[in-house]
């Protein structure tokens, strides 16, 4: 079968999306498909584009089996709404035509970004052939959620788009079962939608010692501590962990911050306003080194705004943390809180509450039975949410879809 995948962001890009969409097709090339991925110049976040390549109109490699096809858009960095939405409707019509000169037997679409499933549509009119709706964020309504974009005219024409979008898709792959639930509200038949949730890469991710000179150079001999990998943007309320940090005063505990953002310069900012001696901030690093800095640490945090809308989410960087045995400490409720709280891997603070969550940062770093316990519990979590298995289950489905007929596939 013959795969053509439309993303925004792939590696060496390093954000939830682009990890899952490679390792997805990386493990579809291995079972004997043939994947073309249609995607950007590396750029995120900051908006510069990565050492190595420059924004042209296309280029193409092969990486580790897969053709990839990098076409231009208009770059800028993950910052204000109407910039970034000329990047993400860039992208769009490049990869539609480049997509054209391609001869797949189905075409995947996914969002983040919103626009990419445009693309999707359209070469599936074009072509006369299936397309997939790759579902990782309930767009618009997740910008409205952080303050990006108000209710009004502008979001109303949105998010009708949104739905015509899910009734034309073929089939529709949510991440979650709360997106699941959204849409059957929304009308959208529950025969055309199945769930496959982010998961694990055991192969990558598994019990490590930390390296000594790294804990060394880092200053983190004899510390607890708690680690935030990932995008620092407006969704993550940083500014609220960094408050808390400061209510903590505890300089044992020390937090390791690891990534770029649109809003982490206002976070160093806030930090250094406390003097806080107690947090450290690096750059994003490669994927493939992601394990040797999560060895380092005790405990990964995960922070998301207060709002219905990311009750709705489950953050990819449980299932990194879980397959390594370090316990979550979750401030998101909703989706991720049950699949946390159902295998025992971590301990859930409200979101944007500073007491509840030094109350149970106090809890791991004081509590070794509770602490090993949670431990245990990502291993289990990790094994349940196989990455192989769901990119297994995921092909399936694409199978499938691309045969004449009607689907009956559903989790």
């Amino acid at each position: 079968m013959r795969v053509l995948f439309l993303t925004d962001n792939f590696p060496p890009e390093v954000n939830a999306p682009a990890t899952r969409t490679f390792e997805h097709c990386k493990h579809w090339v291995d079972q004997g498909a043939q994947v073309t991925v249609i995607t950007g110049f590396p750029n995120f976040p900051q908006g510069k584009v990565y050492e190595g390549y420059k924004n042209q109109r296309v280029q193409k490699e092969q990486i580790q089996g897969m053709e990839v096809i990098r076409v231009w858009t208009f770059i800028h960095a993950n910052k204000g709404f109407f910039r970034r939405t000329a990047d993400y409707l860039s992208f769009a019509l490049s990869s539609f035509f480049a997509g054209l000169f391609q001869k797949p037997d189905i075409i995947v679409a996914t969002s983040p970004q919103f626009f990419t499933t445009w693309a999707g549509l359209g070469l599936s009119f074009v072509k006369r052939i299936p397309w997939v709706f790759e579902l990782r964020d309930l767009w618009p309504e997740s910008i409205k959620s952080v303050g990006i974009l108000q209710d009004g005219v502008i979001y109303r024409i949105l998010e009708k788009i949104e739905l015509f979008l899910y009734k034309k898709a073929d089939h529709i792959i949510p991440n979650s079962d709360a997106f699941k639930k959204n849409l059957i509200s929304r009308g959208i038949p529950s025969e055309k939608i199945s769930v496959i949730p982010n998961g694990s890469n055991l192969e990558l991710f598994a019990p490590d010692t930390a390296d000594p000179e790294l804990i060394h150079l880092l200053g983190l001999q004899n510390k607890f501590v708690i680690g935030y990998f990932g995008t620092h943007g407006m969704s993550h309320a940083l500014d609220f962990v960094v408050q808390s940090i400061a209510k903590l005063n505890n300089n044992q505990i020390h937090f390791l911050f690891i990534g770029n953002g649109s809003e982490k310069s206002k976070i160093v900012k806030l930090a250094e306003s406390y003097k806080l001696r107690n947090i450290t901030f690096l750059d994003s690093v490669p994927k493939q080194q992601m394990p040797k800095y999560l060895a380092l640490i005790d405990v990964s945090l995960v922070s998301l705004k207060k709002h219905d809308t990311f009750k709705t989410v489950i953050p990819f960087k449980i299932f990194e943390a879980a397959a390594m045995g370090k316990p979550v400490l979750l401030g998101v409720d909703g989706e991720a809180r049950k699949i946390i709280e159902e295998y025992q891997a971590g301990l859930f603070f409200k979101p944007e509450n500073s007491d509840d969550l030094i109350s149970k940062i106090r809890k791991l770093s004081n509590d070794k039975k509770t602490y090993e316990h949670l431990s245990k519990g990502g291993f289990r979590l990790a094994k349940a949410f196989n990455r192989k298995s769901l990119a297994n289950e995921m092909l399936s489905i694409l199978e499938k879809v691309a045969k004449p007929g009607p689907v009956h596939v559903n989790k």
